[in-house]
């Protein structure tokens, strides 16, 4: 039952209110309710209008471990009732009191309107009296108070009234400690809501105050520590029974679901039913059941999402429900989708749901792909803190380095700068004494005592020495053995002396100086023509004065090591500044060649973005024209990643849709966070038909950003080349340059070469161990060449103790055994490679010897990838290995074509594929090339190449102009075309221009007939042709930094390099179309589109036929372009020196073919 207490009087401000004040307390009379809740006020300010009082009172009583009542409020009516206590209506049935628990805010709000109801300048004093059902509240009054408007007593008469009257009902006035009583044991049955008290900032103080004529002369006084506390006390009541409520309900549901899961003979369910992440369940285990019935122990022991996450072990307790059951607390964690879990004794007693565990699953949370998402976000994060914490190592060991190596860089120079110093204290010392203070007849110093800083007149007799008919004299001096250079500078004026021809110039001695150094002259520095010298001794005068020997010395040490510092650290600057700028430019080469690697398939298969990001969406787009595919109705997209090996598997196929282009379809993959490769096909069907697989490659773009790395591969080159240490022709730089590129993508390759006794090493071998193969003992010994791990064998018959590479008359024998030896050493050294790599006929028996006797025998994963790099030598046993390889090779795209036809290749061009050869960046670079004047790049290449031809028209004696120079550096033979090298030459100095040949013939024919040539032309046209005859690696950089065109005219080239380092230097390569000239130089007329094919620009000029028209047609357009548009020309060298012919490109379609060669 609410009632609302309404005190109405219109009250005089100066009544109440003695003084101003801006916060002020009311002590208020509060009656004593049974079973009563009390609120308290709220404080008054100032600012409220003074004839005005409002407070509310809220009363209850109930008895709350039965059910708690429901609050209700209705609007005060406008009668008489309204001034007395007015019954609420009464409060519903349990069911609806639940119900209406959620409405507190609209029970507050009305409660809120009821005062905004009653009439003006009223004073309304509500209580709200929640009752039992089956009880009721006496109300006790001793006085009756006038319903009517009170009235307003008289200033300064205080109120003393006993009782106050409500309505036709009397409160008692009480005391305060009964009033806290009661709230002190309500408190204890129903929490008091928020709303239903009127919290106070301060105490609510009023004493003796009239209200209405009638006097309160008890006082109450409430302070907010106990309201605080009182309502905390409270609050803790009704959470303790609201717990009570809620455990009963759910004990009562918990033994629901036991009984229902016994009668069903079900081991196991847990509780809430419905498992959500992150929550706490309780499960429940059936011990009867269960093969652990017997055991006293049961512990439970799981974990989350298959296993794969928060793993636990707890103990069951035995619990009150009815049978044998146990039960435990798991926590769920926000990842989970499911809980897997089995239960056992803590020892070797299981009960795993007959081997197949027992799982919950768990609703509203992460689905196994979101949850593979997660992880993989958590490595993420994981690798950039290893990351980051290596790096921050990495930089501190650096750091570390730094300083230990500029501690013994200071040493160093400390220890140098000592060395000078005693080397400067001896000429000195050895000068000084022959040093004087004057020459009789010839020279004088006044005064004759001086000191460091002071002014002197230096006398000179011009009569007595090679100057007497000078017109003009003058002093050029220094110190200490002109340790600082030329110091003084003055001219001579004549003297009034008349004891000779005696002339004077005022000098001012420098500070430091301990002898005084000089010649006379007969003009200024750089202009005098005549000395005085004293015959090549110059003259030397003591400092009398001078500062103390033994701290000069002290100081100039000091100087000397200060200076040596400064030095040291220029050049150390200048080397890390241009060790930064090589990587830079390494790097955004490699970065342009990637980008163009994946550009050159676009005419089929293309990417939109183009680099794909690991976490993000991709569109693929795919051209079926000029493929299998062509002209079908439909095409189906199969893609997967990481090598077809992701745990995704291979997508279920798309049906590709027409893109805007018309030409192309396509279709949309999300790619996962933990790729690193997209693989895909082409197919005409959903279920296959024709496809389109790129010949058996399949498509394959790497993909960026992604938390896995490719597993690194591991490649073994068996070779009897390599560059620089055993190097006869182009084998061993692709050996060398093609493993260091591969390794430069973080795969592993080792080198199987012969120790040959002429290997031209530059630190020593380490001996490994030996092993026996067919009666031989055979060591091996183990080196890093180029940073590359190398395999020596040494067979102790002495196959390779013959001082040289090729040219024994068993060759055939020699290599044979090595082969065999090779893959002998990888059985019982227990590798494992992914590839054996061999080459030419020298190691063409490694792919049949492989295959016949080691392929079952502990290498049965390895693969063998063959490669020609000159089909003239060795043709059968090229032909077996091409039978016997998993993938072969060649060195160019073009000669793979010119050579499909012959009978070694034709049967198995299924597998056979060309690669085009690159060249060591690091070997051929003009940044940083020693054998060339000035370093340069494609940002100076105009200034560098100036300054190279320069340095090279000097050496070889040529005239110095600017003329177009052409370059030739080759072997003289005839498949290098050497007709059309004798008639290049003569066409450019017809058209005025300069020629350099470097080179030499195997043959002596070839050789003699090109001395004759040399002579000839030495004589002819001596300064602008040089036939050099010979090898020599200096001049051959020099030459290509020097020459504006080098000429390529071969016949056949499978590769060629020459071209390729041509446009590193910048110069313009002129070649005859065929095998690797024609994959590498297009031409500037007639190549663009086959150029733009390559995502190129044209890059020099090419010539058809082997006649000497078409040499003829290449090279006048070539010199004619110097003559015509230099400054065209010079933009043509700038463009070549930035596209990247190393192995970056190379390095990446070897790694396809590998990963090609695998999945046979």
């Amino acid at each position: 039952m609410e009632v609302s207490l309404q005190v109405q009087s219109p009250l005089s401000y100066k009544a109440v209110f003695n003084h101003k004040t801006e916060c002020f307390k009311i002590k208020p009379f509060l009656g004593s309710f049974p079973f009563a809740r009390t609120s308290l006020f709220t404080p008054w300010r100032c600012e409220c209008p003074a004839s005005r009082l409002s407070h509310r009172v809220t009363a209850s009583a109930a008895d709350f471990s039965k059910r708690r009542q429901r609050r209700s409020s209705n609007p005060s009516s406008k009668g008489p009732s309204s001034k007395g206590f007015t019954p609420k209506t009464q409060v519903g049935t349990t069911t609806q009191k639940r119900d209406q628990k959620s409405n507190d805010e609209k029970e507050d709000s009305s409660i809120s309107r009821s005062s905004e109801t009653a009439e003006p300048n009223k004073t309304e004093i509500e209580s709200d009296i929640a009752l039992e059902e089956e009880s009721t509240i006496k109300l006790y009054q001793k006085k009756k108070v006038d319903e009517s408007v009170m009235e307003e007593p008289e200033e300064g008469i205080p109120l003393r009234g006993k009782d106050l009257a409500v309505g036709n009902q009397n409160v008692e006035i009480g005391s305060t400690t009964k009033i806290l009583e009661d709230v002190a044991g309500l408190s204890k049955k129903e929490p008091i809501l928020k709303n239903d008290i009127v919290s106070a900032e301060s105490d609510v103080v009023s004493e003796g105050k009239h209200f209405g004529g009638a006097k309160i002369d008890d006082t109450v006084t409430v302070k907010d520590e106990s309201i605080s506390s009182d309502e905390k006390t409270i609050e803790d009541t009704s959470l303790k029974l609201k717990l009570e409520m809620e455990a009963d309900l759910r004990r009562q549901e918990i033994e629901g679901l036991a009984e229902d899961n016994s009668s069903k003979g079900n081991k196991i369910f847990v509780y809430p039913q419905i498992v959500k992440p992150d929550q706490d369940i309780e499960v429940f285990f059936n011990r009867s059941f269960s093969t652990l019935k017997d055991e006293p122990d049961v512990l439970i022991m799981g974990a989350f999402n298959d296993w794969r996450w928060r793993s636990f072990t707890t103990r069951l307790n035995k619990n009150h429900l009815n049978g044998d059951w146990w039960s435990c607390q798991i926590h769920v964690p926000k990842e989970a989708y499911k809980m897997d879990f089995v239960f056992f004794n803590g020892q070797n007693v299981y009960d795993n749901n007959d081997r197949k565990d027992f799982c919950v699953l768990v609703e509203g949370g992460m689905d196994a792909f979101a949850f593979e998402d997660f992880l993989l976000e958590e490595k993420r994060r994981e690798l950039e803190k290893i990351a980051k914490e290596q790096a921050e190592k990495e930089r501190q060991e650096e750091e570390q380095r730094r300083i230990e190596a500029e501690k013994a860089a200071n040493e160093a120079d400390r220890a140098q700068a000592r060395v000078e110093t005693e080397r400067r204290r001896e000429i000195l010392r050895q000068l000084m004494e022959k040093a004087a203070r004057s020459a009789d007849n010839i020279w004088f110093i006044e005064p004759n005592e001086f000191k460091g800083a002071e002014k002197v007149k230096l006398y000179y007799n011009k009569s007595s020495g090679p100057l007497a008919h000078a017109n003009e004299l003058w002093i050029h001096g220094g110190h200490n053995n002109w340790n600082d250079g030329l110091t003084i500078v003055e001219k001579l004026v004549r003297s009034d002396r008349e004891d000779g021809d005696w002339w004077y110039a005022e000098v001012v001695i420098p500070d430091r100086a301990l002898v005084l150094d000089w010649v006379f002259a007969d003009g200024p520095s750089k202009v005098a023509t005549m000395y005085d010298n004293n015959n090549y001794q110059d003259f030397h005068a003591i400092v009398p004065k001078s500062i103390p020997e033994k701290l000069y010395w002290v100081e100039e040490e000091h100087q000397i090591f200060r200076k040596l510092q400064a030095e040291r650290k220029l050049r150390e600057e200048a080397i890390r500044a241009k060790a930064e700028k090589t990587a830079r430019m390494k790097a955004e080469m490699k970065e342009r060649t990637v980008k163009r690697f994946l550009l050159s398939q676009k005419h089929i298969v293309y990417t939109e973005p183009l680099d794909v990001q690991a976490g993000s969406t991709v569109t693929v787009f795919y051209n079926p024209a000029n493929t299998p595919l062509n002209g079908k109705p439909d095409i189906w997209f199969r893609c997967s990643f990481n090598r077809w090996t992701h745990r995704m598997g291979p997508l279920p196929s798309q049906r590709m849709l027409p893109a805007d282009d018309g030409c192309h379809v396509k279709a949309t993959v999300k790619v996962p966070l933990d790729a690193y490769m997209m693989d895909f096909v082409f197919s005409e069907r959903e279920d296959g038909g024709i496809f389109d697989n790129k010949g058996g490659m399949d498509y394959h773009i790497p993909v960026f950003g992604g938390i896995v790395k490719e597993p690194p591969m591991n490649i073994v080159h068996i070779a009897v080349e390599m560059a620089p240490i055993a190097k006869v022709g182009g084998l061993g730089d692709v050996v060398t340059s093609l493993s260091r590129a591969v390794q430069d993508l973080n795969h592993n390759v080792d080198i199987i070469l012969p120790k040959y006794d002429c290997l031209n090493l530059s630190h020593d071998l380490h001996y490994q161990r030996s092993y026996s193969w067919s009666g031989t003992e055979i060591k091996v010994w183990f080196g890093k060449v180029e940073g590359l791990p190398v395999y020596f064998l040494e067979p102790q018959n002495g196959f390779f103790w013959t001082g040289c590479v090729y040219g024994c008359r068993n060759d055939g024998e020699r290599f044979g055994f090595f082969c065999h030896a090779a893959l002998e050493f990888l059985h019982q050294g227990g590798f494992h490679p992914d590839i054996i790599h061999c080459h030419d006929w020298s190691s063409a028996p490694v792919a049949w010897l492989f295959k016949d006797q080691y392929m079952h025998y502990g290498l049965s994963k390895t693969r063998v990838v063959f490669t020609i790099h000159n089909l003239e030598f060795g043709s059968d046993l090229i032909g077996k290995a091409m039978q016997f390889a998993d993938k072969a090779t060649t060195v160019s795209h073009t000669y793979s074509r010119e050579v499909a036809g012959n009978p070694a290749i034709a049967p198995h061009l299924h597998k056979f594929h060309g690669i085009l050869n690159g060249i060591d960046l690091d070997i051929w670079d003009p940044y940083k090339d020693k054998f060339i004047p000035i370093s340069y790049t494609s940002e100076n290449v105009v200034e560098g190449k100036r300054a190279a031809k320069e340095a090279l028209q000097q050496r070889l004696g040529l005239k110095k102009d600017d003329l177009p120079l052409v370059g030739i550096i080759t072997r003289l033979t005839h498949q290098k075309g050497i007709h059309l090298i004798k008639h290049a030459i003569g066409r450019t100095l017809e058209r005025n221009g300069q020629v350099v040949l470097l080179g030499s013939a195997p043959d002596p024919r070839i050789q003699n007939d090109f001395v004759n040539l040399a002579n000839q032309l030495h004589s002819s046209h001596g300064d602008r042709a040089r036939l050099c005859l010979t090898y020599d690696e200096p001049l051959s950089h020099l030459i290509y930094a020097g020459a504006d065109f080098i000429l390529v005219p071969s016949i056949f080239e499978p590769c060629g390099l020459t071209q390729l380092t041509a446009m590193r230097y910048g110069s313009i390569p002129v070649v005859r179309k065929t095998g690797g000239l024609y994959d590498t130089v297009f031409d500037v007329d007639n190549d663009k589109e086959r150029a733009e094919a390559q995502g190129l620009e044209p890059n020099g000029f090419n010539f058809d036929g082997a006649d000497i028209g078409g040499v003829d047609y290449a090279l006048n357009r070539a010199i004619s372009a110097w003559y015509d548009g230099r400054e065209w020309f010079h933009s043509l060298c700038k463009r070549v020196m930035e596209q990247d012919w190393s192995w970056n490109r190379p390095a990446l379609d070897y790694m396809e073919l590998y990963h090609a060669a695998r999945k046979y």
